[in-house]
């Protein structure tokens, strides 16, 4: 890996926003020393590249940035999901380890070998998965220091058909799928999603995927931290698997930058002294 090419980024947005856009697995990146140890062939590799890269989602979150009225921060990988997954536990926590994709993948999407059965996912997680989850944590830092709160919107994309290894692939498989997380989204932030992503046809929850990234420092700690997935079915923008964007992907920037303008909208940040977070007013 070159010195000069970063494997993460924080992009500024506006001093008074409190939303990240978060794009973890948009990249198809692997440096040279970290490919040596996946065992694929290069036409291999670039077909497991296919399946498990969220293709497009980074340029999809920057044209969205760029549509939205007040603009929002984004903090992206720029290494492929392949080098360490930044958004598992680093731990038995992880029920992924289960398919063999943990932290660090030893298991391809088909459920074959990427890296030996054996290999110490220590080296890659220190070099890697830390400084992510340190920078990811002091970006939610950043925000709620200047704001009072930070809302992590995940942007992701998921394959029409299930692959092998996904451990909840037999579920439904709407053209946007919400995932949730019981202490960190407050109802009013899916309804939002659901809004504005209604042009789609049906927006689900929790399936085929679930949950929401919150940096371990405040998962489960702290409610002024909100965190909602958007996982967005790749028919409905590109080609499957790994291929071009088509038109559907302007139109899920739209949709993207109206669910940021609406939580500008409810945590005031257009003007001071407005609404603190995102409340339930049936609670």
């Amino acid at each position: 890996m070159s010195g000069d090419v970063p494997s993460f980024e924080l992009l500024p947005g506006d001093a008074g926003s409190p939303v990240i856009l978060h794009v973890p697995h948009s990249a198809r990146r692997i440096p040279a020393d970290v490919r040596a140890g996946i065992v694929l062939d290069d036409p291999a590799l670039e077909r497991e590249l296919d399946h498990i890269t969220d293709a497009h989602t980074a340029e999809l979150a920057e044209a969205a940035a760029r549509l939205a009225a007040l603009t929002p921060w984004r903090f992206v990988n720029r290494l492929s999901r392949l080098v360490v997954d930044p958004e598992r536990f680093p731990d038995e926590r992880e029920e992924m380890l289960a398919a063999g994709m943990g932290a660090v993948y030893t298991a391809t999407t088909h459920r074959g070998a990427l890296r030996a059965a054996d290999t110490d996912p220590t080296p890659l997680v220190e070099r890697y998965f830390h400084p992510y989850a340190r920078a990811m944590t002091e970006a939610v830092a950043g925000r709620l220091a200047a704001t009072g709160r930070a809302v992590i919107v995940d942007v992701h994309s998921y394959p029409t058909a299930a692959l092998p290894y996904e451990l909840h692939g037999a579920g439904p498989r709407p053209p946007v799928c919400l995932g949730t997380d019981a202490f960190h989204t407050p109802p009013p932030l899916a309804g939002l999603a659901r809004e504005a992503f209604a042009g789609f046809g049906e927006t689900g929850l929790d399936s085929p995927f679930s949950g929401a990234y919150v940096p371990l420092e405040y998962y489960g700690r702290d409610a002024r931290v909100a965190a909602l997935m958007v996982e967005i079915r790749r028919d409905t923008y590109m080609s499957e698997p790994g291929g071009p964007a088509g038109p559907g992907h302007t139109r899920l920037a739209s949709a993207l930058a109206r669910l940021v303008d609406g939580l500008h909208e409810v945590h005031g940040a257009h003007a001071p002294g407005g609404p603190d977070g995102l409340r339930d007013p049936h609670e």
